[in-house]
C-alpha cells in the first residue's frame, strides 16, 4: 500500500508547530511568574524590614500566653495535662518504626522499613502532620479534644509473643482517667489501639464518642500530580466497600467499619471493631506545586455502653496497599487496591483471578519484573491466539478479494451507495465477514483496562528496574523537557515511543489488507491513532507501555508468519469461489441491510433525475 507522504509530512510539521508553540508559551509564562515572584519578595522584604525585632518577640510571647491560657481553661479538671511537655516514644518491629507522642497519646509518624521514597531515597514515612483524637467533657461547662492534652507515657513492655505494648494515661483531679493502649505485633503493619475510660458517663455526653481524624498524605512517588490522581478515600459502610474520588464530601448513614486515606501505593486506615454509627468525611486533593497530596477531615460518631468504665477497641493500619497483605486485615480492605471500579469493574475478576495469579506465578521464579511482564504478555497472547488467528484469516480473505473490490470501486466511481451494495453482495457470496479483523482491537479493550488498573496498583512493580526504566510502576524518561506540554508532560518516555511506533506499523499493515478508503477519517486513521497514543501513554507506568510494545511486536510477527507461511492464499481464493457457487441464504440482518441500501439508492437516483428549478 502506498502511504500518503504529504499526510506524514503534514503531521510532522503540525507536531513541530505544537512543540514550538508550547515551548514559547511556557517560556513566557515562566518569565511572568519569575517577575511576579521578584515583586512579591521585594514587598515582603520591605515589610519585614519595617518590623522591629522587639515587636516580633513581643507578639510571639503574647500569642503563646493566649494559647496557653486558652488550653488551661479548656482542660478543666485535667489542668496539669494542658501545660505538660510533649514526650516521644518509639516502638519498632520487623516492618516499621512507629513514633508515638504523649500529646494526644497518638501516632506521630510511621517509618516503613521495606519501602523507599522516590523523592529522597529514604524510608517511606506515613502519618506526618496527622491528628487523631476525640472530644471529652473536662468540667461542667468545658470540653476539649484529647489531641490537645499531654498524657503520661509508660515504659514499653515486650510480651511473650514478641509484641510490644505501651500505655498513655490521662488523669483528672476528680478520679476520671483515660488510657490509650497501643500493641505492636512483631511482623505486622496493624497497630491495636484500645481506649479505656473510667468515668465515661461524665467524660462523654449521652455515651457518644466523637472521633476526629485529620490525616494528610505527601508525595512518595516520582510525580506528585500523578500520585494525587491515584489518591482517594476508601471505606466500608454497612459492611460494603465504597470510595470517593471525584467528590469531596461523604455523609455516612450506615454503620462504618473502617475509613482510609489512600495514595497510589500506601494507605492509612482507622478501623473500629465495634463500628462507627454515623459520621462524614471532607477531603480535597492539593492543587499547588508542593509535595502535599491531600488532606481529609473525618468526623465519626460511636455509641458506647452506658457504664462508668468502658473500653473501645480500634486498630490503625499504616502500610503498603498490597492485595495479599490487605486481604488479611479488615473485611474488604483488599478492595483498596484498585483492580477495576465503577464502569471498569468488569475487569476486576480478570485481574483478581487471572492476571494477578499468572503474574505472581512468573514472579515466583523470575526475579526481574520486566521479564515477568514479557511472560505475562506471552501468556495473554497465547490464550487469545484462537480468536486472533480467526481475525487474521478474515484479513487474508479481504486481501485476496482486494483486486475485485478495486474493480468495483472504479466501476461505481462516486456512487458510494451502489458500491456499498455490491460490496456487501460480494462479501456474502464469498462468505467473508468484513468485521472479522476487528477482533484483536476489541480484545485489547478489556485487556488494556485490566492491565492499566493492575500496573497502577501493583506495589510489587514499585522501584523495579528494567532496561532504561528505573521504576516500572512509573513512566520511564530518556529526556527531560525544559517546559511542560499539556496532556503530554515535561519528559519523553522511550517505551511510549516504541509502543506508538509499533502501533503505527500495525495500523499501516492492517490498512494494506482492507479496500482503499475515500473517507479521510478512515484513510488517515493509521496516523491519527498512534499520535493520540503518544499523549495517552507518556505518563503511564512503563510496565504498561512495555507490555503494549511486546504485544505489538508479537502481533507484527504473527501477522508476517501467518500471512506468509501458514495461510495459503490460493486455497482461500479457491474456497471463496466454491462459496460463490453454493446456494446462498440471507440472514434477516443482511436482508434488512440490503433493503435499506436499495431504498437509499432509489431515493438518490430520484434526486439526481429531478431537474433543478431556476
Amino acid at each position: 500500500m502506498k502511504t500518503d507522504k504529504n499526510t506524514v509530512v503534514g503531521f510532522v510539521l503540525l507536531g513541530l508547530l505544537f512543540f514550538l508553540y508550547f515551548w514559547y508559551s511556557n517560556k513566557q509564562q515562566n518569565e511572568l511568574l519569575a517577575t511576579k515572584q521578584k515583586q512579591e519578595d521585594s514587598i515582603r522584604r520591605v515589610n519585614a524590614a519595617n518590623i522591629k525585632p522587639a515587636d516580633i518577640a513581643a507578639a510571639k510571647i503574647d500569642s503563646l500566653k493566649r494559647d496557653s491560657a486558652s488550653r488551661v481553661s479548656a482542660a478543666g479538671d485535667f489542668t496539669t495535662a494542658a501545660i505538660g511537655t510533649e514526650q516521644l516514644v518509639t516502638l519498632e518491629n520487623k516492618l516499621m518504626k512507629v513514633t508515638f507522642t504523649s500529646k494526644g497519646a497518638q501516632v506521630k509518624s510511621v517509618e516503613l522499613k521495606n519501602y523507599k521514597s522516590a523523592v529522597d531515597g529514604k524510608n517511606v514515612v506515613l502519618s506526618e502532620q496527622s491528628q487523631l483524637g476525640y472530644s471529652i467533657n473536662t468540667s461542667a461547662n468545658q470540653s476539649t479534644e484529647t489531641s490537645n492534652l499531654i498524657f503520661t507515657a509508660s515504659q514499653p513492655v515486650t510480651n511473650p509473643d514478641q509484641s510490644q505494648t505501651i500505655n498513655f494515661t490521662l488523669a483528672a483531679a476528680n478520679g476520671e482517667t483515660i488510657t490509650h493502649q497501643y500493641v505492636l505485633k512483631d511482623d505486622a503493619y496493624m497497630i491495636d489501639w484500645n481506649v479505656s475510660m473510667t468515668g465515661a458517663d461524665k467524660l462523654l455526653t449521652q455515651g457518644l464518642l466523637n472521633v476526629n481524624w485529620h490525616p494528610a498524605t505527601f508525595q512518595r512517588e516520582k510525580t506528585a500530580a500523578y500520585e494525587r490522581q491515584m489518591s482517594n478515600i476508601c471505606f466500608s459502610e454497612g459492611n460494603e466497600f465504597d470510595y470517593i474520588s471525584a467528590k469531596s464530601t461523604r455523609k455516612f448513614e450506615k454503620p462504618v467499619q473502617w475509613v482510609s486515606i489512600v495514595q497510589q501505593f500506601f494507605n492509612s486506615t482507622l478501623i473500629a471493631k465495634n463500628s462507627f454509627t454515623a459520621g462524614q468525611v471532607n477531603w480535597a486533593r492539593k492543587t499547588d506545586s508542593s509535595n502535599a497530596l491531600a488532606t481529609a477531615d473525618f468526623a465519626l460518631q460511636m455509641k458506647v455502653p452506658a457504664a462508668a468504665s468502658v473500653t473501645v477497641p480500634f486498630q490503625l493500619y499504616y502500610g503498603p496497599s498490597d492485595y495479599n497483605i490487605l486481604k488479611k486485615q479488615a473485611p474488604d480492605m483488599d478492595k483498596i487496591v484498585n483492580l477495576g471500579r465503577d464502569m471498569y469493574s468488569f475487569v476486576r475478576p480478570i485481574n483478581k483471578y487471572i492476571i494477578m495469579n499468572v503474574f505472581d506465578f512468573f514472579a515466583g521464579f523470575v526475579k526481574n519484573f520486566g521479564w515477568v511482564v514479557l511472560l505475562l504478555t506471552l501468556f495473554i497472547r497465547l490464550v487469545t491466539a484462537p480468536l486472533t488467528y480467526t481475525s487474521y484469516l478474515s484479513g487474508a480473505k479481504m486481501k485476496v478479494m482486494r483486486p475485485e473490490l478495486d474493480t468495483l470501486k472504479k466501476k461505481f466511481g462516486s456512487d458510494q451507495q451502489g458500491f456499498a451494495m455490491e460490496q456487501m453482495k460480494l462479501f456474502r457470496e464469498a462468505g467473508v465477514n468484513p468485521l472479522g479483523g476487528c477482533i484483536p482491537a476489541l480484545l485489547q479493550i478489556p485487556i488494556f483496562f485490566a492491565l492499566y488498573s493492575f500496573f497502577n496498583s501493583n506495589i510489587g512493580l514499585r522501584g523495579q528496574e528494567f532496561l532504561w526504566s528505573h521504576d516500572l510502576s512509573s513512566y520511564d524518561s530518556i529526556a527531560h523537557l525544559p517546559f511542560n506540554i499539556p496532556a503530554f508532560g515535561d519528559h519523553v518516555s522511550l517505551f511510549t515511543i516504541t509502543a506508538v511506533l509499533t502501533s503505527f506499523l500495525i495500523s499501516i499493515y492492517n490498512m494494506s489488507m482492507t479496500p482503499t478508503q475515500d473517507n479521510p477519517a478512515l484513510k488517515y486513521m493509521p496516523y491519527i491513532f498512534p499520535f493520540m497514543l503518544l499523549f495517552i501513554f507518556n505518563r503511564l507506568p512503563s510496565a504498561l507501555t512495555w507490555y503494549y510494545t511486546v504485544s505489538n511486536l508479537i502481533t507484527l510477527g504473527l501477522q508476517f508468519v501467518i500471512q506468509n507461511y501458514i495461510i495459503n492464499h490460493d486455497k482461500i481464493l479457491a474456497k471463496i469461489d466454491e462459496k460463490r457457487k453454493a446456494p446462498k441464504t440471507k440472514s434477516k440482518w443482511q436482508s434488512k441491510y440490503e433493503q435499506m441500501m436499495e431504498s437509499q439508492k432509489k431515493l438518490q437516483d430520484m434526486k439526481n433525475k429531478t431537474p433543478n428549478k431556476k
